[in-house]
């Protein structure tokens, strides 16, 4: 028995670390930070870094863990689009089109908003759920196969990036919140029922491929794509990082190796 659940936890680990190889947008296409984006108050430079958007969304910043209430914010950390901004990122596997995804969503935008704590710093929203550093604009999020034609994600569905819902690094990167909890649904929450709302997530927008459309607003099939691009129409984007939303057998797999690990130390302290 021993050894199996050792084979079987080598398995998962290996399924594991070939998932987030590729979990994370890993090459920047295209970048124009556009008009208008963000600058740092200390020493007026640009968060105009793309590459800062490739990779695993933050976890830390210099004034702690990164919580709804407290989102990364160094330019270290984001990349910025303002009016007519674009970036467009590719991911080294790709991100498949599957309804049976959690929520029916296939990747994630992770960016720079905040709940306002209206308790500080016990962590607690206020009566509207009232947002800090969002982007009170437009964007589109387009996708590509990397044939060079994108698709647009239909905007009557695809929300705005760098909004809902802000970033929890105690959470998982890459499980999607409910897209059908509103802003009012967090309003006087502690960080604890927040986290309850976000069910285990990270937090993040999340992006469902069946809602693409052509240049005549006619539904697109894409079983996969390989490249995201964000453009900005108005308002302003800061972007931490692009994650694909496993598919439901790799979730299965990575529940058996923490099932596993919490057996294999249960039996140890036994």
């Amino acid at each position: 028995m021993f050894k199996t659940c050792s084979f079987l936890l080598a398995v998962a680990s290996l399924v594991l670390q070939s998932q987030a190889a590729s979990f994370y947008a890993g090459q920047i296409v295209n970048y124009d930070p556009g008009t208008g984006y963000a600058t740092e108050f200390s020493t007026g430079l640009g968060y105009v870094v793309p590459t800062a958007a490739l990779g695993q969304p933050q976890r830390d910043t210099p004034f702690g863990a990164v919580t709804p209430f407290n989102p990364p914010y160094s330019r270290n950390d984001l990349v910025s689009l303002g009016v007519n901004g674009t970036l467009t990122v590719s991911f080294d596997s790709p991100i498949f089109n599957d309804a049976a995804n959690l929520f029916g969503l296939d990747f994630i935008i992770y960016g720079s908003a905040g709940f306002i704590d209206a308790n500080y710093p016990n962590g607690q929203t206020d009566g509207g759920a009232s947002m800090f550093g969002q982007n009170p604009g437009i964007t589109r999020v387009s996708v590509s196969t990397g044939d060079g034609i994108f698709y647009t994600l239909n905007p009557l569905y695809a929300p705005v990036v760098d909004g809902l819902y802000p970033t929890d690094g105690a959470g998982i990167f890459g499980l999607p919140v409910n897209s059908s909890l509103r802003q009012r649904d967090f309003a006087n929450k502690s960080m604890a029922e927040i986290r309850t709302l976000y069910a285990g997530s990270a937090g993040g927008t999340g992006y469902d491929l069946s809602h693409a459309i052509d240049a005549n607003g006619n539904s697109v099939n894409l079983s996969s794509v390989s490249m995201v691009r964000v453009d900005v129409l108005s308002g302003r984007a800061e972007i931490d990082a692009f994650a694909v939303v496993p598919e439901p057998a790799a979730w299965a797999i990575g529940g058996l190796g923490l099932v596993l690990v919490w057996a294999a130390r249960r039996r140890s302290r036994h």
